[in-house]
């Protein structure tokens, strides 16, 4: 049976340069620290890859700290301690919105009571006013605000306006945090634009492998206290010996994504087709966030009297791969975080589709047949 996968936002498939320079760079065993040239060939390939993903987000190679995913970026990111320089500079609360990744809302290193959660309003969308009053009452006598939004949201992919947000965190002389994990190759990225201080990347979202992330500097003068600490890696901002087949395979992959980004209009069609065909089949279907600007790869939606679980393994069963939620809250029962943040209270949760440059129209075709398969058993056990 053909397997259809529609699960791109919790991961993505290898392609056939990352994996072809996965395991090239397996064979270049030097040391990317060691100054030999087997050391030093190892540091080319690794390089090499800092300028692919830079070029990507419009960043200078040098402000690029590769780690081991998102989520240590994260936590690298969310401490309270940073340095101006060689002065220490203290960031005294941490602000983020409701409907943040847990990697952000576990909240780092910030002690508890630290911390506030940013409302959003019923789209998902974080409110410039809100955000500005806020803010407003920031103490800046024991410090500076650390604000963290996501560019895009992971489930319902809807997109938050940062560049708008951003220089409200300015204006109370704040740093700006930005995961932008989903909407790397998504959407057409340039750091340089005054739309934060910090962005969160992963490889295996946008086609390379797992186990390897970065943060971006927009200026590299203001960093955080590492998390890791021991060798100067990184320049001294992660320490340890870095994973350079993991690192090539980023590279190859934000080589990869610029190709992506030319099928923007595909993935949109494809997006179209699906949300007018779940309506279609169920009229009472509800697309989370589709009153505003969404990524055009993610729909995100709740049928009533249908819970999200037993949808997912439904079509699990019947050979395609979607996801009731993000993949690192699964098995976790209750009402979805990101819903409820939205002031939707719905223990049947909702089902997310997330499409990929593999994704073709014929598998949106068979994925709406097997919908309507699964609405008409359902009413017809109803009706029984």
């Amino acid at each position: 049976m053909k397997r259809i996968y529609l699960d791109y936002n919790s991961t993505t498939p290898l392609s056939g340069r990352v994996r072809n320079s996965l395991v090239a760079a397996l064979d270049t065993f030097g040391n990317p620290s060691s100054i030999h040239s087997e050391g030093r060939a190892a540091k080319t390939v690794m390089q090499k890859a800092r300028h692919a993903l830079a070029e990507l987000i419009h960043s200078d190679p040098g402000k690029i700290v590769f780690t081991s995913g998102a989520t240590e970026a994260a936590m690298t990111l969310l401490t309270p301690h940073y340095f101006m320089g060689r002065s220490p500079l203290f960031m005294s609360h941490l602000y983020f919105s409701a409907t943040e990744h847990p990697c952000i809302t576990s909240k780092g290193r910030f002690p508890a009571g630290m911390s506030t959660v940013i409302p959003v309003d019923g789209d998902g969308i974080v409110q410039p006013d809100v955000l500005r009053t806020i803010l407003a009452g920031h103490n800046k006598s024991k410090g500076l605000p650390l604000v963290a939004i996501q560019y895009a949201n992971h489930e319902t992919g809807v997109i938050q306006p940062i560049e708008v947000l951003a220089p409200i965190v300015k204006e109370v002389g704040g740093f700006f945090i930005v995961d932008s994990v989903q909407v790397l190759a998504k959407e057409k990225l340039d750091i340089t634009r005054k739309c934060g201080d910090f962005f969160i990347f992963s490889a295996h979202k946008i086609g390379g492998p797992k186990g390897i992330g970065a943060f971006a500097c927009v200026d590299s003068f203001v960093m955080p206290q590492p998390l890791i600490t021991g060798g100067g890696q990184e320049k001294g901002f992660r320490a340890g010996t870095e994973s350079l087949p993991l690192i090539a395979a980023f590279g190859a992959a934000a080589i990869d994504a610029q190709d992506h980004l030319q099928r923007q209009d595909h993935l949109a069609k494809l997006q179209k087709n699906l949300e007018d065909g779940l309506k279609k089949i169920q009229p009472s279907t509800i697309i989370h966030g589709s009153r505003t600007r969404r990524l055009v790869n993610t729909t995100f939606f709740s049928t009533p009297g249908f819970k999200a679980e037993n949808m997912q393994i439904a079509f699990d069963l019947e050979g395609v791969a979607v996801s009731a939620g993000a993949a690192c809250s699964s098995g976790k029962v209750g009402t979805n975080p990101i819903l409820q943040a939205m002031g939707i209270f719905d223990s049947n949760g909702a089902i997310r589709i997330s499409v990929g440059w593999e994704t073709n129209a014929d598998d949106i075709k068979d994925f709406l047949t097997i919908f309507q398969n699964i609405v008409s058993r359902k009413n017809n056990q109803q009706h029984a």
